[in-house]
C-alpha cells in the first residue's frame, strides 16, 4: 500500500521507518525539501493548504495521513471525499483548535479547566474577573512546545500579554496547580479494534517536553484515561492513534489537549512496547490488525533539544537507543531523542539521570 503523509517532519519519519516493514511505501507533502522525511521517502514539495500540491499527492496514494496538526482542515476536506484520509478531519479540527477541544470535552464529559474565550481586551478583563489569577492566556490555534502561552499572575501581566498575544483569537484558562503531566495514548484501526499503552508521566521546561517514562503506576488514574481517550475515539469514528495529555491535580484527571496522531510522549514505545505507536498508526489506518501494546519493561524517552551530545558517550550507556532525526541545531528545536529500557524503576532513573548529564547546558 501507498501512504501519503502530510507533513515530513521527525514523527512521518518514523512512522515511514516502521511502515517499511511491513511493506508499505510512503509519499511526504512539505514545504522543505530537507525535512526529515526527505531521508526515507520522496517529498511533494508545497504548503499545506495548496489544493493542487495535496491533489498531487492524493494521486500517487492510496490513503492520507499527516504528522501535524496544523493542516487546515478546510483544505482537506475536499481530497478526503476522494481519498480515505485518516484520521478523519473532524479530529483534526478539534486538535487544531483549543476551543473545539474545550468544547469536546464538555460534551463528552471529560473534567477539563474552566476557561473563556477571548476575543478582545475587554473580554480578558472580563475573563481575568471569572476566572481570577494566576491564569493562563493561549493562541487557539499553532501553540506548541510553549509558544502561544503567557501565564498571567498579576493585573500588571494581561497589557504585555495581550500585546504579545492579542492578535489572533484566544482563551483565557485557570492555571492548574497540578502534581504532575500524564499522556494517554490509544489506537483504534478501521474495523474498531482498540488497544491503549502505558500511561505515561511527562516532564516539561519552557513548554517543551524534555523527557517522558512509563508506565506510571497509577492504575485508578490509568484505567479513567484510557476511559476518556475510548470516547474520544468513538466520537470521530477513528482510525490511527490519538494521544490526551493530563493534568494529575488532587487525585483527579483534567484533560488538557489532544493530539490526533503519534505524539512525542510515546517515542518510548519504539523500543519499550512490543509493537511502537508509529506501527501501530500504519496498522490503524491500513486497516491491518493491530500490534500487542504490552510494555517490554520499565522505559522512558529523553528530548536531545538545541544540540545533540557526543554520540559515543550516548551509545556507550545501557538500554539507550539513540535516533537522529537529521535536523540542523537551533536553540528549542527537537534533533532526536534516547530511548531507554530498564530491568526495575531504580536502574531507569538511573539511565535517565546519565542521559542528561550528556546533556548540553
Amino acid at each position: 500500500m501507498r501512504i501519503g503523509i502530510i507533513g515530513a517532519g521527525q514523527l512521518g519519519r518514523m512512522l515511514a521507518l516502521a511502515g517499511y516493514r511491513l511493506g508499505q511505501r510512503f509519499v511526504f507533502l512539505d514545504h522543505s525539501a530537507d525535512a526529515p522525511g526527505g531521508q526515507v521517502g520522496q517529498i511533494v514539495l508545497g504548503e499545506f493548504d495548496d489544493p493542487r500540491r495535496l491533489a498531487e499527492l492524493a494521486e500517487r496514494v492510496d490513503i492520507l495521513t499527516y504528522d501535524v496538526e496544523n493542516v487546515p482542515a478546510a483544505a482537506v476536506q475536499e481530497i478526503a471525499r476522494r481519498t480515505r484520509f485518516l484520521p478523519p478531519p473532524a479530529a483534526l479540527e478539534a486538535g487544531q483548535d483549543r476551543l473545539n477541544e474545550k468544547r469536546l470535552f464538555a460534551r463528552l464529559d471529560i473534567p477539563a479547566p474552566d476557561y473563556r474565550v477571548v476575543d478582545d481586551r475587554a473580554q480578558l478583563d472580563a475573563a481575568v474577573d471569572a476566572l481570577g489569577l494566576p491564569a493562563v492566556l493561549k493562541t487557539r490555534r499553532l501553540g506548541y512546545d510553549g509558544r502561544g502561552q503567557f501565564v498571567l499572575r498579576s493585573r500588571a501581566d494581561l497589557g504585555p500579554a495581550w500585546s504579545a498575544l492579542g492578535r489572533v483569537p484566544l482563551i483565557l484558562e485557570c492555571f492548574v496547580q497540578f502534581e504532575r503531566e500524564v499522556s494517554s495514548i490509544g489506537v483504534r484501526s478501521t474495523s474498531g479494534e482498540l488497544a491503549h499503552y502505558a500511561l505515561t508521566e511527562n516532564r516539561h521546561e519552557s513548554g517543551i517536553l524534555v523527557r517522558s517514562h512509563a508506565p506510571c503506576d497509577a492504575p485508578e488514574l490509568e484505567r479513567t484515561a484510557r476511559e476518556y481517550v475510548e470516547r474520544i475515539l468513538a466520537n470521530f469514528d477513528y482510525a490511527g492513534v490519538l494521544t490526551l495529555e493530563l493534568f494529575v491535580a488532587d487525585g483527579r484527571l483534567l484533560a488538557n489537549e489532544i493530539a490526533p496522531r503519534v505524539h512525542n510522549s510515546g517515542h518510548w514505545t519504539i523500543e519499550g512496547a512490543v509493537t511502537s505507536q508509529f506501527e501501530n498508526h500504519v496498522r490503524a489506518v491500513a486497516g491491518l490488525p493491530l500490534g500487542s501494546t504490552e510494555l517490554v519493561a520499565p522505559s522512558a524517552m529523553v528530548n536531545l533539544i538545541g544540540g545533540v551530545p557526543d554520540l559515543e558517550g550516548l551509545l556507550a550507556l545501557p538500554g539507550a537507543h539513540v535516533h537522529l532525526y537529521g535536523k540542523a541545531p537551533r536553540p528549542g528545536r527537537k534533533l532526536g531523542h534516547v530511548t531507554l529500557v530498564g530491568p526495575d524503576h531504580a536502574a531507569l532513573d538511573a539511565r535517565i539521570e546519565a542521559v542528561r548529564a550528556l546533556l548540553p547546558a
